[in-house]
């Protein structure tokens, strides 16, 4: 009787359409508007001429050149890490190391760039170990290409890695006891049954990582070392902020924002799931990683990722708890720095979580209620969409846009605050999209044959459920902000700061002390707000008795 109920009363929501209707709106002016002052900046100069100087081509042959190498050391070296990894899946210490690589993108930038000096540097641990040994020859200098090469590897290694070892567990274990009854050695099973799944991952993930590193700020405007190793992303941020040369930022702004809507398309068309054949929920234990030689080898990988990892990390904790810790903490410039910090944080979580909230409500409404699920991917998409706009390309919109109103200096929080809550849109819609479309489907027909609906469903059957993925989306989103140096790097000053541009101010005028104390309160403030916005939203009420 219930189910004949429950098919007879429609789903009715009159105003489905308003909430995405005014997100994509909101989306569509605040990005449309400042490319629209990008290009009537660019229509006003000799585009062609602009780009044919040699110092453009340059910054352009180096960005292409060094996103692929870096590209090539990540995922390269990702391959037989996440095999190793696959392969011993049972040591101690793999849960947090796991833990760890999942959560890396979160790590701030220029965080990550101080201990990756403290420890590969000139001064740093290897120099001074070599030293201690003996070693004459003096330590290569960190600034340049192989410094970023070495800083996208740490960024990206565990990213790749986790995308890949993800993709590895997704083969069934009927396929691991089948290979293990012909007898297949290491070799093998790498080739016959990882590999096919190992190939159809990589197209996406080497466009993810090249795009990443394509568009990278912080780690090339800290260790790039001069005009020779520049990106284009840190020449618009010179082209404005040291030369106020207006043409030149606008004509690479636009082929930053040309490259990217390729490379995004490119990342769509590959980004497929491997069709892969359903298991039946067997479980079985791999035994290729048993052979002595084979544990060594794997062993020695994964030691060699963590150590690359962790040391960094490791030394900016060791450098942070020096005794000028107590006058870091109290000095006004922190402190004027970390109310700024806290309140673009938090202003763009939130920001980010309702727009991708409301995006995905009208998205949901046509994938499930209306059965029209093109339009519904299509809205959804229109959120991912920011990621052919890179950040500094939007901040130089804005500038253009605004500079004839106000002083755009004056404005910092706010414009970084907007900046990185777009930004942080593509994460907030990935970690929404599945838990809202499984909800809409379980409870849609329960509600209605029940009359639950607005804000009475809201409190009662949606928000319990949603909780803990609108937690984890409010917490990546805030982190972001909270270690962005891009957006502030470009509207910042010396009177209105955030953390990390502190932190990059104190490196670079060598004041070491007070940038490894301002790093590790840095580091401490994006953990501590991760983990609290994570289990302050995302727990639900009784979640502690439900654990006892």
């Amino acid at each position: 009787m219930s189910s004949k109920i429950a098919r007879a009363t429609p789903y009715r929501n009159t105003y489905w359409w308003l909430p995405g209707g005014v997100a994509l709106l909101a989306l569509m002016l605040l990005v449309v508007l400042p490319l629209w002052a990008l290009i009537g900046q660019v229509s006003d100069i000799p585009f062609a001429t602009t780009l044919q100087t040699p110092y453009v081509r340059h910054v352009i042959h180096f960005s292409l050149w060094q996103a692929s190498l870096s590209t090539l050391l990540s995922v390269g070296l990702a391959i037989p890490l996440a095999v190793a990894l696959a392969r011993q899946a049972h040591f101690p210490g793999r849960r947090a190391l796991l833990r760890l690589f999942s959560v890396s993108f979160i790590l701030p930038s220029i965080v990550a760039v101080y201990g990756i000096i403290a420890v590969f540097g000139q001064r740093g641990w290897f120099s001074q170990g070599l030293a201690w040994l003996g070693a004459t020859d003096g330590w290569p200098s960190l600034y340049g290409l192989d410094g970023i090469l070495l800083a996208h590897v740490f960024f990206n290694l565990p990213l790749s890695t986790r995308i890949l070892l993800q993709s590895i567990e997704t083969i069934p274990p009927e396929q691991w006891r089948l290979a293990s009854q012909l007898g297949m050695r290491a070799g093998n099973s790498l080739r016959l049954v990882q590999w096919p799944v190992i190939k159809a991952a990589l197209p996406g993930l080497a466009l993810l990582v090249f795009a990443l590193c394509f568009t990278s700020f912080t780690v090339v405007m800290a260790l790039g070392g001069g005009p020779r190793a520049t990106t284009i992303e840190v020449a618009i941020y010179q082209a404005l902020r040291f030369d106020f040369a207006l043409d030149t930022a606008a004509a690479l702004a636009i082929v930053q924002l040309l490259l990217c809507g390729g490379l995004f398309l490119l990342t769509t068309r590959f980004s497929q799931t491997p069709d892969l054949t359903a298991s039946r929920g067997m479980r079985f234990t791999r035994h290729d990683g048993a052979p002595r030689l084979i544990k060594t080898l794997d062993f020695s990988l994964i030691g060699t990722a963590a150590a690359l990892v962790c040391l960094p990390l490791l030394a900016v904790a060791a450098a942070g708890l020096s005794p000028v810790l107590p006058d870091v903490v109290f000095d006004r410039q922190f402190g004027l720095a970390a109310v700024a910090t806290l309140a673009i944080s938090l202003g763009a979580g939130l920001l980010c979580v309702a727009l991708a909230y409301a995006l995905l409500l009208s998205s949901v409404h046509l994938r499930v209620r209306t059965h029209h699920s093109r339009s519904g991917k299509l809205l959804a998409l229109g959120g991912s969409l920011i990621l052919v706009v890179p950040p500094l390309v939007l901040g130089t919109g804005l500038f253009l846009l605004l500079r004839r109103y106000t002083d755009v200096f004056a404005l910092a929080v706010p414009l970084t605050l907007l900046v990185n809550a777009l930004m942080g849109l593509p994460f907030a819609i990935r970690i929404l999209e599945g838990p809202m479309l499984a909800h809409a489907r379980l409870h849609d027909r329960n509600c209605a044959a029940l009359g639950i609906q607005g804000l009475q469903r809201w409190r009662w059957i949606d928000w319990p459920t949603l909780r803990p993925a609108v937690g984890l989306a409010l917490a990546v989103c805030a982190t972001l902000a909270a270690g962005d140096l891009t957006v502030i790097a470009l509207f910042g000053s010396q009177d209105i700061r955030t953390l990390p541009l502190l932190l990059y101010q104190r490196m670079g005028a060598y004041q070491m002390q007070e940038a490894a104390v301002t790093a590790l309160l840095l580091l401490a403030y994006c953990l501590v707000l991760f983990t609290t916005l994570e289990s302050l939203v995302g727990r639900p009420r009784g979640a502690r008795y439900a654990d006892t």
